[in-house]
């Protein structure tokens, strides 16, 4: 178990359910993750101003070539796909909408399995479209872990429920499971190195 990086996808109810875990990921905690909420294009930077003050990580939005660091949690722009390269910086977009949302989880979800391969976790939590299914199929086939946060459980269930079906999924858990899981996946990191 050698994780280089943590990407979630989320869109309706995302804000509400990454309260409940990006809260609990400690300071020195020992990966960068990335993220894509569905927003809207005219949409300020509210989101990372409110995690940044909830959590102990430092919150950020992404920027065009930025070096992706440990203990950093990135948020795509509003209105940008967020992109990571094979030299594990940002790349940032406006390319055609994926699934409607420009930024799209898919997007970030391939480049990232392209970059990191077995290396990646990735997440689905709440959401109302398909965003994200292939991406996290792309990770599972790569050899990453794949967790989809229980549809019983989402605010919106439809995103899940699609990742699920599309992508053979290692883990189907409630937010207070993936939080736990990932702190570890931490520990676990942290005693290795």
């Amino acid at each position: 178990m050698n994780y280089k990086a943590v990407v979630i996808g989320a869109s309706a109810g995302g804000i509400t359910a990454l309260g409940k875990i990006l809260p609990r990921l400690p300071l020195d905690f020992a990966l960068p993750v990335l993220i894509v909420q569905h927003i809207s294009p005219n949409s300020d930077n509210f989101m990372v101003r409110y995690f940044d003050r909830l959590c102990q990580l430092k919150v950020k939005e992404a920027d065009e070539k930025e070096e992706i660091r440990p203990g950093t949690v990135y948020f795509a722009p509003p209105n940008y796909h967020l992109l990571v390269e094979t030299d594990f910086t940002i790349s940032l977009s406006v390319d055609e909408r994926v699934n409607f949302s420009r930024p799209s989880i898919d997007v970030l979800f391939e480049s990232a399995a392209d970059a990191w391969c077995s290396h990646l976790i990735g997440i689905i939590i709440t959401g109302a479209s398909s965003d994200g299914s292939k991406g996290l199929r792309r990770i599972g086939k790569c050899g990453g872990l794949t967790i989809v946060q229980d549809p019983a459980e989402a605010e919106s269930y439809m995103m899940p429920e699609s990742a699920i079906k599309i992508a053979n999924v290692d883990k189907i858990l409630k937010l207070n499971e993936i939080a736990d899981l990932l702190l570890q996946i931490h520990q676990q990191l942290r005693r290795d190195n």
